[in-house]
């Protein structure tokens, strides 16, 4: 796939009007409404899409009515940024129905993870637009944590050199020092697997590469890694951070590795800086990352962390 040029959404400005979308799993109505008082606290104004009040099945409503809810958001000339909802399975019906050059003639901060994994680089690949690997509604729906606010709104805000160090909470560790920089891709582990052999698999050549996952079996991590190695995936990256990687289970016989064992079982022998446990995953502690734009990572043994020198957003 032919790479678009790099688009800046327009910064996040005080009291911004906020639309919210779910393109996957439905919301619990209570959860979405705390999550909404805490946006208005503090000072945006949040709109919420119709997919916010749909239902079908698991999801919020059919994959047109959610790709409908999506586009309206972009073309809406009011609305300054889209957040979603949640992730769950579901996004990947979304994507064939988004109309790209719209997006690219309509440039929105546009946030989310977890599933949505496919739809932010979907739009970085398709439409050129850096989109944002971050906290979503269910997020805030569950608590309001200060570390997540705080470079939420530093990255979004046109800040430069921002340095986001990990959580003293969800501490960040060394697997490989050294220091890389270049584009940020990736997300969820199984989307990105997901989008292998497709108009939508990452270009990973020269990226920081960005992988966090949730309620896997460490057997079947391992497997996924194995694949995205033997896709070619891992081989000219320049640097990999691996999210906080939660309630992997294992089996009555256990597999014997952790994740970090795991990711350095794989990926030993590249001559690459690897950072893992870094709070950009399903847990508590969820940073904002941009994707498809330039970020340098430092894996030091003590503080490793990621810098932001130039704001992604104009």
């Amino acid at each position: 796939m032919q790479m678009k040029k790099r688009i800046k959404p327009k910064k996040l400005r005080a009291g911004a009007r906020i639309g919210v979308v779910n393109p996957a799993y439905w919301l619990e109505a209570e959860r979405l409404q705390r999550a909404v008082k805490v946006f208005e606290e503090l000072g945006y104004e949040l709109v919420l899409g119709k997919s916010t009040g749909l239902q079908e099945n698991q999801c919020a409503g059919t994959p047109a009515q959610r790709a409908e809810d999506i586009m309206a958001m972009f073309r809406d000339p009011s609305i300054d940024a889209i957040i979603c909802a949640r992730g769950g399975y579901g996004g990947n019906r979304v994507l064939p129905l988004l109309d790209y050059e719209v997006i690219r003639a309509n440039p929105k901060i546009f946030v989310g993870y977890s599933d949505i994994t496919g739809l932010l680089t979907s739009m970085a690949q398709k439409s050129g637009l850096i989109t944002f690997h971050g906290p979503m509604l269910s997020t805030y729906g569950k608590q309001t944590i200060g570390y997540n606010l705080d470079i939420f709104h530093r990255v979004l805000s046109g800040e430069d050199n921002i340095q986001i160090m990990s959580a003293p909470e969800c501490r960040a560790r060394c697997l490989k020092p050294g220091d890389a920089s270049g584009p940020l891709w990736g997300g969820n582990l199984t989307l990105v697997i997901e989008r292998l052999a497709t108009d939508g698999q990452i270009d990973t050549a020269g990226s920081i590469l960005l992988l966090e996952d949730i309620d896997e079996k460490l057997y079947a991590f391992e497997r996924m890694m194995l694949h995205l190695r033997s896709s070619g995936s891992l081989e000219k990256i320049k640097g990999l951070v691996i999210g906080e990687m939660l309630e992997m289970g294992d089996g009555k016989t256990p597999f014997g590795k952790t994740t970090d064992e795991i990711v350095l079982d794989i990926c030993s022998d590249l001559e690459i800086p690897i950072i893992s446990n870094f709070p950009c995953g399903h847990g508590d502690y969820q940073v904002t990352l941009p994707i498809s734009h330039r970020v340098e990572i430092h894996a030091e043994d003590e503080n490793p962390h990621i810098l932001i020198p130039e704001s992604p957003v104009r």
